[in-house]
């Protein structure tokens, strides 16, 4: 297992991260600790989570991924492992959270508690906002639509909150995810001229059919030293291939056909049988090829991984061992440049 900095951080982070929203939904808490110990076994020492887990969200499974991560944490050496986890905002309903939900400084301040309680922890290594609280298109829209954001925390009343949090000690460091290139730049600006918190990571999807970070986060995140953390690198399981074998396969687009906004664009099935058509006639299975792919993006801090079953799991961490082929790189270029972002 390769690690590597975290932005400007001083975190070490494996590259790959243990995800961790089926716990709690499609896993049992028995399941959840036998993927974290095979995990840790195998060198990963990052695991992200979040308040809203497990998805899909409802109030009667609410934190239940953080329950079970905190179970496991409590018998961990506690410093040798870093976690995530996230604060939800405003827009997604999620009434049960808090009403109304704002991310505003008292709300942050609750989030973080309820979390370091189900965490079993004294303290989150990166916490983060787990999307905007303002409009921008998000999980499969595209296009920005202004909005009547009056009533909203601003940016930094929400940094302000972050840095409180990492006076106390609560919290190490602070990220963004599903974030836009404009969003990262006024929280840097903001941290540069009041003193704050910088952002260490942006945790966005990214993936061989959604590379929309490299159209401008890519440039700021360099410049700025701000670290991806790449979800959805399988494109919920397409990448796998599993869904052009058996369109009824078992998986989250099957359970959840919610979940296919973002993976339901007429692009996207020519894209997917194009990359597992280029991994099989290379002798590779399709995912630990787009996983190979995303970890060794130089602007890839961690890639996180997220399973079901331990088979799955130890696939997809036998992709850190994968270094890809020069053939298997053009092959890869040649087909976005046919199918560019066709899931973004």
């Amino acid at each position: 297992m390769r690690y590597q900095p975290l932005g400007s951080s001083q975190l070490q982070v494996s590259a790959l991260c243990l995800g961790t929203m089926t716990f709690g939904e499609q896993n049992t808490e028995a399941e959840a600790h036998a993927q974290l110990d095979l995990a840790y076994e195998r060198g990963i020492n990052f695991i992200d989570v979040a308040e809203m887990y497990p998805v899909p969200a409802r109030a009667e499974t609410q934190g239940l991924s953080e329950r079970y991560l905190g179970t496991w944490l409590a018998r961990q050496p506690r410093d040798k492992l870093i976690i995530a986890t996230k604060v939800a905002g405003p827009g997604r309903g999620l009434q049960w959270l808090r009403s109304p939900l704002r991310c505003d400084g008292p709300q942050i301040q609750q989030a973080v508690e309820a979390s370091l309680q189900r965490l079993r922890t004294d303290y989150i290594d990166l916490y983060q906002l787990h999307w905007p609280a303002r409009s921008v298109p998000l999980f499969g829209a595209s296009q920005y639509e202004p909005a009547d954001e009056r009533h909203q925390p601003s940016l930094h009343e929400q940094l302000t909150a972050l840095g409180r949090l990492v006076e106390q000690g609560k919290v190490r460091y602070v990220g963004l995810s599903n974030e836009t290139p404009w969003g990262v730049c006024q929280f840097i600006k903001l941290a540069e001229q009041h003193g704050l918190p910088r952002v260490a990571s942006v945790q966005n999807a990214f993936s061989l059919v959604n590379r929309s970070f490299e159209q401008g986060l890519a440039e700021v995140c360099h410049r700025e030293h701000v670290g991806l953390l790449a979800y959805s690198a399988l494109a919920f399981g397409h990448l796998s291939g599993k869904y052009l074998d058996d369109p009824q396969a078992a998986g989250r687009i099957t359970r959840f056909p919610a979940f296919g906004q973002r993976y339901g664009k007429e692009q996207l099935p020519p894209a997917i049988a194009a990359y597992v058509a280029l991994a099989r006639e290379h002798g590779l299975k399709p995912a630990q090829m787009a996983l190979a792919w995303a970890q060794h993006r130089w602007y890839v801090s961690s890639t996180i991984i997220g399973a079901t079953q331990l088979g799955q799991l130890a696939e997809n961490l036998d992709s850190t061992e994968l270094v890809l082929p020069q053939a298997v790189l053009d092959g890869i270029e040649a087909i976005h440049r046919r199918y560019p972002n066709p899931a973004p």
